[in-house]
C-alpha cells in the first residue's frame, strides 16, 4: 500500500489480544440490537412505539457523551496511556448497566418499567459504553503507526466482533428457553454474557501497550526539535477539536457510512420477528445467524490481503458493497420465490461483500486522523475514534428506535399470536427492502472516501518540498 510504514510494532499475541476486546463490546451491542425490543414487547408487554422514543431521546445524551469522552482520552496521560485506563474501568460499568436493563421487575407498573428502562439504558450508552469503545477504537492510532497492521488488526478485531454477535445470535433465545422463557430468564443471560464480557475485555487491555508520545508525534518533515514543540503546543480546547472534526471530510463520510451500516445491522435485528411471524419458526433466526455471520468471519482472514492485492483499502470496500447490494437483491427475489435456501445463500453473499469494510473500517479512521495531522499539524485520535462510538449508538440505537416505530406505526401487537396485515407487510419492508436501499447510500459514500490517496499525495508534496 503506498504511504504504508513499512516498520512493525505488534507481536502476533499483541494483535490477538487487541482484537479479542469486541468481545466485550459485542456482549452489549448484539444484545441490545437484536434483543432488547423483542424482551421489551413480548416478555415485558411495553409499547414498541414509545420504546423507540426513549432510545432516540437518549441519543440526545450519546451525542454529547461521545465528543466528551474523546476530548478526555486525548487530555488522558497515565502510566497505562490515555486509551487503556478508560477501556478497563469503564467496562465494569458496561457490566452491571447491562444486567439492569435486562432486570426490569415485572412487579412494577408501565411507567415504572419504562423509566427504569430509560435510565439504565442511558447510563450504559451515554456513559460507561462510550468510554470503553471510543477508548477501544482509539488504540488503533496509539499502538500501531503500520498501516499494515491496523488492517490486521481491524480484521482481527472484527472477526471476534462477529464470532460473538453470532454466538449471543444463535444462542440467546435457546439460553432463555432453558431459563424458563420469563423475566428473570434474560436477567440470567444477560448476568452470563456481562461477565464474558469484563473477563475479555480485561485481557484486551493488559495485552497492548501504548507507544510514547515522541512516536506518535514522528513526521518526516520535522526535525527532533520540531517535534518536541509539536507535542508541547498540541493542547487545544474542546471547541478546536470540534472545528477540526468537521472541517476533516472523510471524519465526517465515514460517521455516515458507519451509521448507516449500524442501521443495517438494526433491520437484520428485526429478522426474529421476521422469522417468527412470516416463517412461522423463530428457530430460523439461529440458521439466519450462521450464513450471515460465518461468510464475514471468513472474508475478515483474508481482507488483509485483499487490501495489498487491490494496493489500498478504497477498491476493496467500493467492490464489497455492490457484491453486498447484489446479496440483499437476491435475498428479496428468494423471499418471493418462498425459497428459504436462496434467502440464506444470499444473505451470506451479502455479509462476503459488506466484511471488506468492517475489517478496514478502524484503518479508514486512522487515516482520517492522519489527514488531520498532516494538514493541521493537530492529534485528535480520541475525538477522531469517536466515530465508531458516534457511529454505533446513532445508528444501531437509532436503528433499533426506529424498528420500534415502524412496528408500532404498522400495528404490531407484541402479545398477538397472528400479525395484522400491515404489520406483516411492514416486517417484509424492514427485513427485506431497507438493507438494500441502506446499501445503494453507503455505495455512493464509499466511492467518495478516497483518505487514503489524500494522505499520500500530502506525504509526497513533504518529501518533494524538503
Amino acid at each position: 500500500m503506498k504511504g504504508m510504514e513499512s516498520k512493525t510494532y505488534l507481536k502476533w499475541y499483541n494483535k490477538v489480544g487487541y482484537g479479542a476486546g469486541d468481545v466485550g463490546g459485542n456482549v452489549v451491542y448484539a444484545l441490545l440490537a437484536f434483543f432488547v425490543m423483542i424482551y421489551l414487547t413480548d416478555t415485558m408487554g411495553l409499547n414498541p412505539g414509545i420504546i423507540g422514543t426513549l432510545i432516540m431521546v437518549a441519543r440526545i445524551f450519546d451525542g454529547v457523551s461521545d465528543i466528551v469522552f474523546g476530548a478526555l482520552i486525548d487530555k488522558t496521560n497515565t502510566k497505562m496511556g490515555k486509551a487503556r485506563p478508560w477501556m478497563f474501568w469503564a467496562y465494569f460499568g458496561c457490566a452491571a448497566t447491562l444486567i439492569a436493563i435486562f432486570a426490569i421487575p415485572p412487579s412494577l407498573g408501565d411507567t415504572a418499567m419504562y423509566a427504569w428502562f430509560f435510565i439504565t439504558y442511558v447510563l450504559l450508552n451515554a456513559g460507561f459504553f462510550t468510554a470503553n469503545n471510543i477508548a477501544y477504537s482509539t488504540l488503533t492510532a496509539l499502538i500501531t503507526k503500520n498501516a499494515g497492521e491496523r488492517v490486521q488488526m481491524g480484521s482481527i478485531r472484527f472477526m471476534f466482533a462477529f464470532g460473538t454477535s453470532l454466538l449471543i445470535q444463535v444462542s440467546t433465545v435457546g439460553l432463555v428457553q432453558a431459563f424458563g422463557s420469563d423475566a428473570a430468564a434474560w436477567r440470567n443471560v444477560a448476568v452470563i454474557y456481562a461477565i464474558i464480557g469484563l473477563v475479555v475485555n480485561s485481557i484486551s487491555v493488559f495485552s497492548v501497550r501504548e507507544l510514547p508520545a515522541s512516536v506518535l508525534y514522528e513526521r518526516s518533515d520535522e526535525s527532533a526539535e520540531e517535534e518536541a514543540q509539536t507535542i508541547a503546543e498540541d493542547k487545544h480546547s474542546l471547541w478546536e477539536s470540534l472545528k477540526l472534526l468537521v472541517k476533516n471530510k472523510y471524519y465526517l463520510l465515514i460517521v455516515g457510512v458507519f451509521i448507516l451500516g449500524q442501521v443495517f445491522t438494526a433491520m437484520l435485528g428485526t429478522g426474529i420477528y421476521f422469522m417468527k411471524y412470516i416463517l412461522g419458526n423463530e428457530g430460523y433466526f439461529s440458521t439466519f445467524a450462521w450464513w450471515i455471520n460465518i461468510p464475514i468471519i471468513l472474508a475478515l482472514v483474508v481482507t488483509p490481503f485483499l487490501v495489498k492485492w487491490f494496493k489500498g483499502i478504497y477498491k476493496v470496500n467500493l467492490f464489497g458493497y455492490i457484491v453486498a447490494l447484489i446479496g440483499r437483491v437476491l435475498v428479496i427475489v428468494g423471499a418471493g420465490l418462498g425459497s428459504i435456501p436462496i434467502m440464506l445463500v444470499s444473505s451470506g453473499l451479502a455479509s462476503l461483500g459488506m466484511a471488506p469494510l468492517q475489517g478496514t473500517l478502524n484503518a479508514l479512521i486512522a487515516e482520517a486522523s492522519e489527514y488531520t495531522y498532516l494538514t493541521q499539524n493537530k492529534r485528535i485520535d480520541g475525538m477522531m475514534f469517536s466515530a465508531t462510538s458516534l457511529g454505533v449508538k446513532i445508528g444501531g440505537g437509532g436503528g433499533v428506535a426506529l424498528s420500534g416505530w415502524l412496528l408500532a406505526w404498522s400495528g404490531y401487537d407484541g402479545s398477538a399470536t397472528v400479525q395484522s396485515e400491515s404489520a406483516l407487510s411492514m416486517l417484509n419492508f424492514m427485513y427485506l427492502w431497507m438493507p438494500a436501499i441502506i446499501a445503494v447510500i453507503v455505495i455512493f459514500m464509499l466511492s467518495q472516501l478516497r483518505v487514503e490517496q489524500a494522505n499520500d499525495k500530502i506525504r509526497a508534496e513533504m518529501v518533494s518540498a524538503k
